[in-house]
């Protein structure tokens, strides 16, 4: 059975989510805190994460930081209606996904759902070593080995170069890769996949401002570099 970790100093709103999870034979277990996630992550096996940027403490964003440094679990965050600067700032720091506050349940167990599934299809799937000019990427560790160095990535970072990769040469809509890699209907908001690409630039491009495996196609979406 699948098992998550619900972080948000909102009790109550723990419990809603613990109630939800278990009407989709999830198990979850809830805390209140950044520091107590810290260690509940490094004592229990999780497939997801759920966590909230307001906490008293260690907010969400340095919450999140810390366990990217450790883990590449799925990570959902919580933020409020129109805070839009802490969704760029959360996708941009490691999060692989976000929904606002207040949100409907269903949406919430679909999004969870989707995360998992994703992230367990990724791992299951073929194993090749795919191996380009200053770059290997391993879908077995889900890590890639560049000029920069060695990254184990988040999922949604995995997921998305991978999909690029094995499509090399092809230019890939924002929508095709949006639907291929969170596995839903596009929703015309390119924010997600343009943090991912700029983070994944960040780690595997000698120079991100001329990148040369991740090339953007203006006005339609990107591709993987069919010359490295």
């Amino acid at each position: 059975m699948n098992r998550i970790l619900i972080i948000d100093d909102d009790r109550e709103l723990c419990n809603l989510i613990k109630r939800s999870m278990k009407e989709e034979d999830i198990e979850a277990d809830c805390c209140y805190s950044g520091r107590s996630a810290l260690a509940m992550i490094g004592e229990n096996e999780y497939q997801l994460v759920i966590l909230d940027v307001m906490m008293p403490g260690i907010d969400g964003f340095e919450t999140l930081e810390r366990i990217r440094k450790e883990s590449n679990l799925p990570i959902l965050m919580l933020t409020s209606k129109n805070d839009s600067i802490s969704k760029v700032r959360g996708l941009r720091a490691g999060a692989d996904d976000y929904l606002t506050k207040p949100f409907d349940m269903d949406e919430l167990s679909a999004r969870i759902i989707s995360l998992i599934r994703r992230y367990t299809r990724f791992n299951k799937d073929e194993v090749q070593v795919l191996t380009f000019d200053g770059l290997t990427i391993d879908p077995d560790n889900r890590c890639v080995l560049s000029e920069k160095g060695t990254y184990e990535l988040p999922p949604k970072e995995f997921d998305l170069l991978l999909f690029l990769a094995r499509n090399q040469g092809k230019i890939l809509t924002k929508q095709r890769i949006y639907e291929e890699v969170w596995g839903e209907a596009y929703v015309y908001d390119d924010s997600n996949i343009m943090a991912i690409i700029s983070r994944l630039r960040k780690k595997i491009e000698e120079n991100p401002g001329s990148p040369r495996y991740i090339q953007t196609v203006k006005g339609i979406g990107y591709r993987f570099n069919k010359e490295v």
